[in-house]
């Protein structure tokens, strides 16, 4: 390999990696607020909020990984011309054109991992997103109380409000239950409680040396009890069975569907899944190339505004290809058109950028 070759493919992979690490550290900031915010909702255990970020995190990879090639080739172009360095390689004998095979030599190996991302990766990240939500549910619903205040249970029908036990901290302290069911509508009230599990898996709350009330509304008939135990039934499911259902769910969902399944589905929302798993490997290799004659910057001029125009390009292509996706999905552009669009008219874009950088211009006439 040319000294040429060697110190371009160096410095694109040195540059792509540093982008990849940032936008990896602000990808991760972001997701880890969210799921902490989560977390601290009771929508998600605490437990598995790390197990979530890293499942979240390998969804996006591919296209934190497409856009870290894109700046990676961008800066290093434009460094080159900012640091006059570019006239040393255009007196040496090369062109524009000989920063293809550089760029290439780092996109398509970019590419290949991102296929593998998109084709097999995050389809199983998205299942086992799923399937870490579905393990939160089959918890004891006590487990999910915050001390102090209200469960609902079954929409409302038993509504739950624990304190917490000084004294033991195995048992739950004070505890109060509503339980609707009709006609009668009952208020229990213990000094202490314990859950259990059944042998067949059922949750229960049992509420220890406390006081029944039973009445009807409207109506003149109460009840009043004295128990030493009380039990309330959290919930009855069956683990093995609500994750069974939990898997068959995310086959469902296009995202986490194998790419198999999707190949043979014949299903529109497949087809646009699919289309979107194929663009962004595409979308690496075109924005690469791209990045070449977008970096070819006057070296006296400022560089903020073409890294912007550079920026909001690939924003732009990764919005259309979303666009693409959601058209397929409806139905209104044909799959076989879709998926070779967006990238045809990027494509054609970079030729153009290529010849306009390139083409030799006529001298201007000095009478001018």
């Amino acid at each position: 390999m040319s000294l040429f070759k060697r110190a371009a493919v160096s410095e694109f992979a040195s540059n792509a990696s540093v982008v990849f690490s940032t936008l990896i550290i602000i990808w991760l900031s972001i997701v880890l607020v969210r799921l902490l915010g989560e977390a601290a909702n009771g929508t998600i255990g605490a437990d598995v909020v790390l197990g979530l970020t890293g499942l979240t995190t390998i969804a996006a990879l591919p296209t934190v990984l497409a856009a870290a090639v894109f700046i990676g080739v961008l800066t290093t172009v434009s460094r080159s011309y900012r640091e006059s360095e570019m006239v040393v390689w255009f007196t040496s004998g090369l062109s524009l054109l000989s920063w293809i095979r550089p760029a290439l030599r780092i996109a398509v190996p970019a590419a290949i991992v991102v296929g593998l991302l998109t084709i097999f990766a995050s389809p199983w990240s998205h299942r086992q997103i799923q399937e870490y939500r579905a393990r939160f549910e089959l918890r004891s619903a006590i487990s999910q109380v915050t001390t102090g205040e209200f469960l609902e249970l079954e929409h409302g029908a038993r509504v739950i409000l624990v304190e917490a036990n000084e004294n033991d901290p195995e048992k739950l302290g004070q505890v109060f239950v509503r339980i609707k069911d009709d006609p009668w509508h009952s208020v229990v009230v213990s000094d202490h409680a314990k859950t259990e599990v059944a042998p067949n898996g059922d949750r229960f709350l049992v509420l220890e040396e406390g006081m029944r009330y039973d009445l009807t509304p409207g109506g003149l008939v109460t009840r009043l009890w004295d128990f030493d135990e009380f039990a309330v039934r959290l919930d009855s499911k069956d683990a093995e069975q609500t994750l069974r259902q939990s898997r068959e769910h995310a086959l469902l969902n296009h995202k986490g569907r194998p790419t198999g399944l999707l190949l043979t589905d014949g299903k529109s929302h497949s087809d646009g899944q699919l289309m979107w798993r194929l663009a962004i490997p595409i979308a690496t290799i075109n924005l690469a190339l791209l990045a070449i004659p977008m970096g070819a910057v006057n070296p006296r001029a400022g560089r903020s505004f073409d890294m912007l125009v550079a920026g909001l390009i690939a924003l732009l292509y990764f919005n259309l290809i979303n666009l693409s996706h959601s058209w397929i999905n409806n139905q209104t552009l044909p799959f076989g058109v879709g998926v070779w669009l967006v990238h045809l008219v990027f494509l054609s874009l970079t030729v153009f950028l290529f010849w306009h950088r390139v083409r030799v211009r006529a001298p201007k006439n000095p009478s001018d």
